[in-house]
C-alpha cells in the first residue's frame, strides 16, 4: 500500500458523515472546508496527522481519533507561506488536550523559526476535562509561544465556534481576531455560571457573540455575516502585511498617479467649525484606488484605524472621526489607537495621522475609569514607534491630543497642516474665557467684545503660520496636494533609521 493510500485509509474514518451534517446544521463549515477556503488551492501540507491522545481517564481511551481534534500544517495565501492550526469540533468537541497543544505549539514554533505568519481557527468546547491539569498546562504552553511570537510574526485568530475559558487568552494575545455573526462565541464564563454567581441573566450571543466583541468589548477586530466573507476579507488583509518583522509589506501596483491633485479636498471641510464631516472620505480620496481596510470599525468610532496603500506601499492610518464625539480621544479610542500603532511599528508599516481633534474627552466617568492611564498608551505607542510618522492636521489639533497625534517633540518626522487648521493649547473660545475672564465681565454690555478677542486669539495663536514660525509645523499645503505631499514624505523617510538605548522592554501603562 503506497503512502497516499495508507494515509487515506487511516484518516477516512476520522469524521463521520453524521458529524459533518451536524456541523453544517450549525451553519458551520468543517475544518477541512475552512482550510480549503482560506488557503491557495492544493498548497496545504498537513503535519502530525496521526496524533492521538494518550489519556485513559473516565473512559476517554475508548474515544481515540487521528488528529486529536485539530488539523495543523502549512500552506500558502497569495503565494506566501503560512502555518495554520484548525480545531475540529466534530472530534471530541475540538477540546484542548495535551497532544492537541503539542501539535499547535509545534506549528507555531515552525512559524517563528521560518518567519511565517500564523493562523489559528478556534472551534472548541474548551479544555478536555478528562485530562485534568494537563489540559490547563496545554493552554499555558500556547500562551507563552503566542507571547514570544508577538511582534516577530503576524498572528491571527479566527473564531468560528465556541472559544471559552482559558481558550480565549490565546486569541487575546494575538494580533487580530475575526468573528462571524451567530457562529463565533467568546467568553470567560458562560451564561449559566454567571447566573449562578452574580444572578445576572444574559443569552450566549449577547454575552460573547461577534457583535458584542466588535462593538462593545473591543476584544475583536473584524465582524462578518458568513465564514466565506470572513475568509475573503482575511486574504485581503494578508496581502497588506509583511511575513515577519524583518520584511516590508508587499508592493501593489496602482492606477493612481503619485502626482494626482484632488480638487474635491479643497471644499470638504465645512465653513462652520462646529459642523462635522466624514474623515473616512478624506482618507479614501487620498489613498491608492480609494481603498481602505478598516480595523475595529464598530468599536470606539470616534477614532479610525485602517490599512491602506500610498503609491503601492502599505501604510497604517490613524484618524479622528468628527462625526462621533467630535473626534475626541477617550478611553476606548486610546486603547484602539495604541494597539494599532504598536502593530504597525512592529511590522515596518509607516504611520500617517489625519487629525481633527479638540482634545481628550472630559467627564467624571472618563477620569474615574482611567483616561490618564489609557491616554498615556497613545503617547507611549507613538513615542516608542521608530517607523516613519507623518501627521496631517486637516482642521484642528488642541492640547494633549495635539501632542499625542502630531507633535515633533514626540518624534513625528513630518507635520503638515491645511491652511485653515487651528493648532493651539485649546480652542479659541475656551482660551479667551480664561485669559479675558475679568475683561469679559467688565465689558458684558459690549456684545462684540468676546468675539473680537476670540478672533484675535485665532489670528495670533491658532493660525498654522504661527506654528510654522515656531518650527512645529513643517509644511502648510493646499488640501488638493495632500496625496502628493504624503507620498513625497514617505519617499524621503523610506530609509529612516532610529537607534534607541538598550533595554529588556519598556513598561507601557496598561
Amino acid at each position: 500500500m503506497d503512502y497516499i493510500k495508507f494515509k487515506h485509509e487511516l484518516l477516512k474514518t476520522k469524521i463521520s458523515s453524521e458529524n459533518i451534517e451536524k456541523q453544517h446544521k450549525r451553519n458551520k463549515l468543517t475544518a477541512e472546508e475552512r482550510i480549503n477556503l482560506l488557503l491557495d488551492k492544493n498548497t496545504f501540507v498537513e503535519l502530525n496527522a496521526f496524533t492521538m491522545h494518550r489519556s485513559s481517564n473516565f473512559g476517554i481511551d475508548k474515544k481515540k481519533f487521528y488528529r486529536d481534534g485539530i488539523i495543523t500544517g502549512c500552506g500558502k495565501i497569495n503565494g506566501r507561506l503560512v502555518y495554520i492550526a484548525v480545531q475540529d469540533f466534530t472530534t471530541i468537541g475540538g477540546s484542548m488536550s495535551e497532544m492537541q497543544s503539542q501539535k499547535l505549539c509545534s506549528v507555531l514554533e515552525k512559524a517563528i523559526s521560518t518567519g511565517s505568519p500564523f493562523i489559528q481557527i478556534n472551534d472548541s468546547g474548551g479544555a478536555r476535562i478528562q485530562e485534568g491539569i494537563q489540559s490547563l498546562e496545554a493552554y499555558g504552553k500556547i500562551f507563552k509561544l503566542n507571547t514570544i511570537a508577538s511582534g516577530v510574526i503576524p498572528q491571527f485568530s479566527i473564531i468560528l465556534g465556541p472559544c471559552a475559558g482559558g481558550a480565549v487568552y490565546s486569541p487575546a494575545i494575538m494580533d487580530f481576531i475575526f468573528m462571524v455573526k451567530n457562529t463565533s462565541k467568546m467568553f470567560i464564563t458562560g451564561p449559566a455560571v454567571i447566573k449562578s454567581v452574580t444572578h445576572e441573566e444574559i443569552d450566549i450571543e449577547k454575552l460573547g457573540g461577534a457583535l458584542t466583541h466588535n462593538q462593545i468589548s473591543g476584544n475583536a477586530h473584524f465582524y462578518y455575516e458568513s465564514e466565506q466573507e470572513c475568509f475573503s476579507d482575511f486574504r485581503d488583509l494578508f496581502s497588506l502585511l509583511p511575513e515577519n518583522n524583518t520584511q516590508l509589506p508587499p508592493l501593489k501596483e496602482t492606477k493612481d498617479t503619485p502626482t494626482k491633485s484632488i480638487i474635491e479636498l479643497n471644499n470638504i471641510i465645512p465653513d462652520d467649525p462646529k459642523k462635522s464631516f466624514d474623515m473616512k472620505k478624506i482618507i479614501e480620496l487620498v489613498v491608492d484606488d480609494n481603498e481602505i481596510f478598516e480595523v475595529q470599525e464598530l468599536y470606539a468610532q470616534n477614532a479610525i484605524v485602517c490599512f491602506a496603500r500610498l503609491n503601492g506601499k502599505t501604510i497604517g492610518v490613524v484618524a479622528n472621526q468628527p462625526k462621533v464625539s467630535a473626534g475626541c480621544l477617550d478611553i476606548n479610542s486610546s486603547d484602539k489607537i495604541a494597539r494599532f500603532v504598536r502593530f504597525c511599528d512592529a511590522f515596518n508599516i509607516p504611520l500617517i495621522n489625519f487629525i481633527d481633534v479638540p482634545g481628550f474627552l472630559p467627564g467624571i466617568q472618563q477620569e474615574y475609569n482611567g483616561i490618564i492611564r489609557h491616554g498615556a498608551k497613545i503617547l507611549y505607542a507613538f513615542s516608542e514607534a521608530t517607523v516613519p510618522k507623518i501627521a496631517l492636521i486637516v482642521r484642528k489639533a488642541f492640547g494633549g491630543a495635539y501632542i499625542a497625534l502630531s507633535s515633533p517633540a514626540m518624534g513625528f518626522d513630518r507635520t503638515i497642516s491645511w491652511p485653515n487648521a487651528e493648532v493651539a493649547v485649546m480652542g479659541a473660545e475656551g482660551a479667551v474665557d480664561i485669559i479675558y475672564k475679568k475683561e469679559i465681565l467688565e465689558n458684558k454690555d459690549d456684545k462684540n467684545f468676546r468675539q473680537k478677542k476670540i478672533d484675535e486669539y485665532k489670528n495670533k495663536f491658532s493660525n498654522p503660520v504661527f506654528s510654522a514660525k515656531e518650527n512645529v509645523i513643517d509644511m502648510i499645503i493646499e488640501p488638493q496636494y495632500t496625496r502628493i505631499e504624503l507620498i513625497n514624505a514617505l519617499e524621503m523617510l523610506k530609509n529612516k533609521k532610529e537607534q534607541r538605548p538598550f533595554k529588556k522592554h519598556g513598561n507601557i501603562p496598561l
